[in-house]
């Protein structure tokens, strides 16, 4: 942004504005990315900017585009202390980073901290900051979570800008400790799963990626141990019955709908089987103890 805008914030707020009439998405919805990138930046410039990990949706957008999965929330893995006081601290030094203005104020003094216990196996800490771009509001959730394991190591992603200001730079998961934490969640939950992202995510990084063999077994494994779960063959998700699952159905297409993501499969059922040609292999492998050391050549199958 050059020094001859006097007031960056409404020259961004016209700039989002017709970003979102070319691509015909809410003007929110493009504010509240913009909030998050920003946010991301100051992390990324700040002296937390090795001690926490980005992961879930806001990775597929490294991934796959801004268009890959909506989110308006941050997910991250810490490598800090986990205490609220001390989360709360790097969270507020973060808002107070100095960057180039890009017409987002992040209110340190507004940082909340709360425990997550919709999952009491997993530890995390859930913050909400509130800030404004001019006149307008914004307020950004955080989840960090804590203790789960990354294979490969995590590499540095840089984080698509929506305007021309410098992308965040960051620490990212991988996409083989991705596909591992989810098909746990699968198989922990069985029938119960109704997590409808989990399933599009594995598919469309199958669809779009070539993993090796072996790297994506020892995440799988490494993943099911650290979180006590055993990779089990007899799952909900291996069962000629739960693709054809009405609810399930019923679920997928609810999802479809609510993120308005197109060239996917309008069938839960057609999701599943290109699933379990993707991770059935591999979970028969580890089951048998032998090393998998096949690969996948997008869209598969493993050879």
């Amino acid at each position: 942004m050059t020094k001859s805008i006097k007031n960056i914030p409404a020259s961004v707020h016209q700039r989002l504005l017709n970003k979102a009439k070319e691509a015909s998405r809410p003007f929110n919805e493009l504010l509240q990315y913009f909030a998050i990138e920003r946010f991301l930046y100051r992390l990324s410039k700040s002296p937390y900017a090795d001690r926490f990990i980005l992961k879930g949706a806001l990775m597929f957008s490294a991934w796959c585009g801004p268009a890959s999965r909506p989110t308006m929330d941050i997910d991250l893995l810490g490598k800090i202390d986990n205490r609220l006081d001390a989360i709360t601290a790097a969270i507020k030094d973060t808002c107070l980073t100095d960057v180039v203005s890009d017409g987002i104020s992040f209110n340190a003094e507004t940082v909340e901290a709360v425990r997550i216990t919709e999952d009491a196996e997993y530890e995390g800490v859930r913050i909400r900051v509130h800030g404004s771009l001019g006149n307008a509001r914004i307020s950004i959730q955080i989840d960090t979570g804590f203790g789960d394991v990354i294979v490969p190591n995590p590499d540095t992603v840089s984080y698509p800008a929506l305007l021309d200001f410098p992308a965040p730079e960051l620490k990212g998961y991988t996409m083989e400790s991705t596909i591992a934490e989810k098909f746990q969640a699968m198989v922990k939950l069985g029938v119960l799963n109704s997590r409808m992202k989990d399933f599009y995510d594995i598919w469309i990084l199958s669809r779009k990626f070539d993993f090796k063999g072996e790297i994506l077994a020892e995440a799988v494994e490494k993943t099911f141990e650290n979180r006590n779960t055993p990779v089990n063959l007899n799952a909900a998700i291996f069962d000629p019955s739960f693709g054809k699952d009405r609810d399930k159905n019923v679920q997928w297409q609810g999802f479809i709908k609510k993120t308005k993501l197109i060239n996917v499969p309008e069938s839960f059922e057609d999701v599943i089987t290109d699933i379990k040609l993707f991770l059935e292999p591999l979970a028969s492998s580890i089951d048998e103890r032998h090393t998998f050391t096949n690969t996948w050549t997008a869209p598969g199958p493993w050879r």
